[in-house]
């Protein structure tokens, strides 16, 4: 027999174990978010206010968040005390701009210039006026605002923002793409238009522009410049770098690859060598690396590497090996480059 929602609020309150109040909450969601909305955000709310269940006062912002719709005033005096909260404050942030839009920036801005707040906080703030107002407050910073350090929140910006009435931004612009990235020709493009599909899957679940990942653009020329000084690469391989660099590139299939794989682009080619064939802190080259070796991906510290000293047809092989054995031991893992990026996609 179906319970009533009265009937779960009641389990919801008086449930001690998280596991089953994650439960009970998701029954509430899915059972009566469509025609009772209203009602399961108010038993939401009220347990957030005085639920037993700590953590899941905190929690429990996020479905309501997810809940009430865009610019719903009816709720902002709630996130408006969330707000006044220490344990509520972070996901607070939120639900007062859903609900009060550009109304909210004010507040959330004095939350940023709060140095009596945590770091954490006043970075979620500036992270979340960032994304809704269109302004590159967090620019080159992780998507995470947890990651944030002090010095990251850029203050005075903020400062003549405010003196400026809040005006909307223009956000950023999408990577530089190359035309034959959507119109391949050659045997190399149609494997990157394949794995541009997979990578578009990601960007379009999550994506965050202010540091973009999973795309595949074209590279900045004096990067490209500084590997050709270094390397001698296959023609394939560089034409990849030239035309579809990855920017935060990460397949995630740890079935196939320990952790997931990284895949390098020309920005971070050059340094992703520390640590292999390079000691960044004793500025050596390690003896031990095979000097043709390239390490053009990794899964979890597990390098993947492009072997420059057997270039045949345009391309070359690509070697892998497990790290912390004490030695290398590398096997081939793919006859090709253009292999290599077939072999991500299936």
């Amino acid at each position: 027999m179906a319970q009533t929602i009265k009937q779960l609020r009641e389990d919801l309150f008086s449930e001690t174990n998280g596991n089953k109040f994650d439960k009970i909450k998701n029954k509430l969601i899915k059972g009566f978010s469509a025609d009772s909305r209203r009602e399961v955000i108010e038993i939401f709310i009220e347990y957030s206010k005085s639920g037993r269940l700590l953590h899941w006062r905190n929690f429990l912002l996020t479905d309501i968040i997810a809940l009430v719709k865009e610019n719903e005033t009816a709720y902002s005096i709630f996130f408006q005390w969330t707000i006044t909260k220490p344990e509520l404050t972070y996901w607070g942030i939120d639900g007062l701009l859903k609900t009060q839009g550009e109304e909210a920036y004010e507040t959330l801005s004095n939350l940023v210039l709060n140095k009596t707040l945590e770091v954490e906080t006043r970075a979620k703030a500036m992270k979340s006026i960032a994304v809704h107002s269109k302004q590159p407050f967090d620019r080159n910073l992780p998507k995470d605002p947890g990651y944030w350090k002090i010095e990251n929140l850029r203050i005075e910006e903020l400062i003549h923002w405010q003196n400026q009435g809040y005006n909307q931004g223009n956000s950023y612009k999408a990577p530089n793409i190359h035309p034959n990235l959507k119109n391949p020709k050659t045997e190399l493009e149609k494997a990157v238009y394949k794995l541009n599909d997979l990578l578009e899957k990601e960007r379009k679940n999550n994506q965050d522009l202010s540091n973009p990942s999973n795309w595949l653009a074209i590279a900045d020329e004096s990067k490209i410049i500084e590997i050709e000084k270094k390397w001698n690469l296959p023609e394939n391989y560089l034409l990849f770098l030239k035309n579809f660099s990855p920017i935060n590139v990460f397949i995630d299939d740890d079935e196939k690859f320990f952790q997931g794989l990284s895949l390098y682009g020309a920005d971070d080619l050059i340094k992703n060598q520390n640590g292999y064939s390079f000691n960044p802190v004793t500025g050596e080259n390690l003896q031990e690396w095979p000097s043709n070796y390239i390490v053009i991906a990794d899964a979890g510290a597990d390098p993947y590497c492009i072997d420059i000293g057997n270039i045949t047809n345009n391309d070359a092989p690509v070697y892998s090996s497990f790290h912390g054995a004490g030695e290398w031991e590398f096997e081939e893992y793919s006859k090709s480059f253009i292999d290599f990026l077939k072999d991500i996609t299936e």
